[in-house]
Order: C-alpha cells, then sequence, then structure tokens
C-alpha cells in the first residue's frame, strides 16, 4: 500500500478531518490532500509528526513506498546537496576567472566587458540563491 492510502487510513480510523490535521501539524488542508493523493510527499518531519499523530509506527507507515523512500533520501541527504553546492560554487568561479581572462585580451571593447559583469552579477546571483536555499 502507498504512503497516501495509508495516511488517509490512519487519518479517518482515527476519526479526524484533513482541516483538523493540517491544523494540528501547521499545514494547510490541501496539503494534506496532495498528501493522501500522493501529488506530493511529506517530508520526514511530517511524517513523524502524523505518525505520533494517528499512534502508527514510522515502519509501518513507510514500508512498501519506494517513492517515498526515495523522497525522503533525496531531501534529507547532505552530502549530495553540498556536493551540488560546491559544484555551483566552483563553476562560478571558473566562469568568473574565464570572464577576466578573457577581458585581459579585449582591453578597448566596452561591449564586451559590460557583458562580462553581466554574466559575473548572474552567475553571482544564482550562485547565491542556491545558498540560501540550501540554508
Amino acid at each position: 500500500m502507498e504512503i497516501g492510502q495509508k495516511l488517509k487510513d490512519a487519518r479517518v480510523h482515527s476519526g479526524l478531518t484533513q482541516e483538523v490535521v493540517a491544523e494540528i501539524i501547521n499545514v494547510s488542508r490541501q496539503t494534506i490532500s496532495n498528501w493522501e493523493n500522493e501529488k506530493s510527499y511529506p517530508d520526514i518531519i511530517s511524517v513523524i509528526e502524523l505518525s505520533n499523530l494517528y499512534c502508527i509506527s514510522l515502519d509501518d507507515l513507510l514500508k512498501g513506498d519506494s517513492k517515498m523512500i526515495e523522497h525522503l533520501e533525496e531531501s534529507t541527504n547532505v552530502v549530495k546537496s553540498n556536493k551540488k553546492l560546491i559544484g555551483a560554487i566552483s563553476l562560478n568561479i571558473v566562469v568568473v576567472i574565464l570572464l577576466i581572462t578573457l577581458n585581459m585580451f579585449l582591453p578597448n571593447n566596452s561591449y564586451y566587458l559590460i557583458l562580462v559583469f553581466c554574466i559575473a552579477i548572474i552567475s553571482s546571483a544564482t550562485l547565491l540563491y542556491q545558498i540560501i536555499k540550501h540554508i
């Protein structure tokens, strides 16, 4: 049985509505509906709260749903996330160095200098976004 059906069955067995569950774990009723219909998956904190609320073990809740396990592994894999961030930082540094080096060979081209500046700003902003998203 998939996690969506397990969540719905546990909620109904507990005599709770989606609205009540949503209020208890501080999410929207639509979020509960999406989890139960497997349009999205809960994060690990929400899974633990639901497990406690419905008085069912995490093992019973998660076993048998490979998509949910994959989702949790991906969302909690700090090493993989850090590798992506380090890759983005490295790429940004390489791009900036490459653009500065190319600029040395074309010193009198002001349009190129503006392009280099814009690309450096965009790549730095993208990197900053990734860092903020990571935190």
